[in-house]
């Protein structure tokens, strides 16, 4: 379908491909497409950028040929063809209008006219967190995200990220999957909080940061509670690679098991947590609250069970990623 109308109106702007795109947004009404299929669709039959502006419901979605809906302001020279409501579709071609222009201007207004009433199905009343559930949803199309954004009274270009926790964290909020998505422009101080940050996107982006708070939060611990994702690196891709079978079968993470099983082991865990976390013995000392002598013993049993040295570079980055990847089990 990409570029049919150049195609047709180069044979001859004729009636028999005026009925062409008539019966192409014919059946797009028909089938009740989605307002981010019908742009996405008469993009790829124009050949050239299009859009959507509907203002009254936080819509103004553009897409080009070839690629996925986004959000756009209605560029300065784009033919345009106005409904009611100040709702108006557009076309920016390069150059010269093909002869046919004209016509799939008048039938993506009908379209989009049509279909802005069907999908006008009534969204959670303001601030309902069902509104916050759909603005992180994969699920749902540009459109149906910028309204839900429009009726929160966020822009969908305000710059936004994602945290996941399990704690109380404020912010506009919804509970999914037993973990609290939290929409906020900063990471605030808390106490005690497990908090996985999301990066800062522009709102109508905020499904990916969603995800990627969701990794993070993996990667978080009492001696670590807030782990950010941009700051995971070569972490980040591991989680969605590995199951917890992998992570399990990894020797270094079993000896950590096998450690964290004997008496006071999950206060020795804590402790090689906390060398990691700070760099230094004694301050490890101090975050855990044991005596310096008390946390070199415990080391030491740990360098036994592991196998390796801790006190070196390569010793400490193999313990850091063995730690890592048993709280990602874990979580």
């Amino acid at each position: 379908m990409k570029g049919l109308l150049l195609r047709l109106s180069g044979l001859d702007a004729d009636a028999e491909s005026a009925v062409r795109v008539i019966g192409f947004f014919d059946r797009l009404i028909t089938e009740r497409a989605g307002l981010d299929t019908l742009v996405r669709n008469t993009a790829e039959l124009a050949g050239c950028p299009v859009g959507l502006h509907a203002p009254g419901q936080g819509l103004s979605l553009r897409a080009d040929t070839g690629a996925g809906v986004t959000v756009a302001k209605v560029p300065p020279r784009a033919a345009v063809r106005p409904l009611e409501g100040g709702v108006v579709v557009w076309v920016a071609r390069e150059g010269a209008p093909a002869p046919l222009d004209d016509m799939l201007l008048e039938r993506f207004a009908i379209a989009a006219a049509v279909l802005l009433d069907h999908s006008s199905v009534p969204l959670p009343e303001l601030g309902d967190p069902a509104l916050v559930e759909l603005v992180l949803s994969e699920n749902v199309g540009t459109a149906e995200r910028s309204r839900a954004l429009h009726l929160l009274g966020i822009a969908a270009t305000a710059p936004l990220r994602v945290l996941a926790t399990t704690g109380d964290v404020p912010g506009r909020s919804v509970l999914l999957g037993g973990v609290r998505a939290v929409l906020s422009a900063e990471v605030p101080q808390t106490s005690g909080v497990r908090i996985g940050v999301g990066p800062l996107v522009p709102a109508i982006d905020l499904a990916r940061s969603w995800r990627a708070a969701r990794t993070a939060y993996r990667y978080t611990a009492d001696v670590e509670p807030v782990v950010w994702w941009e700051r995971l690196g070569g972490l980040a891709p591991l989680a969605e690679r590995l199951d917890d079978a992998d992570v399990a079968a990894i020797e270094d993470v079993r000896a950590l098991d096998r450690l964290a099983a004997e008496p006071h082991g999950a206060d020795t865990v804590a402790a090689l947590d906390a060398l990691c976390a700070t760099g230094s013995v004694r301050k490890a000392a101090a975050a855990v609250h044991r005596h310096h002598s008390t946390m070199t013993a415990r080391l030491a049993r740990a360098e036994s069970v592991l196998g390796f040295e801790i006190d070196s570079a390569p010793g400490r980055f193999r313990l850091h990623l063995a730690l890592m990847l048993r709280r990602l089990r874990e979580n």
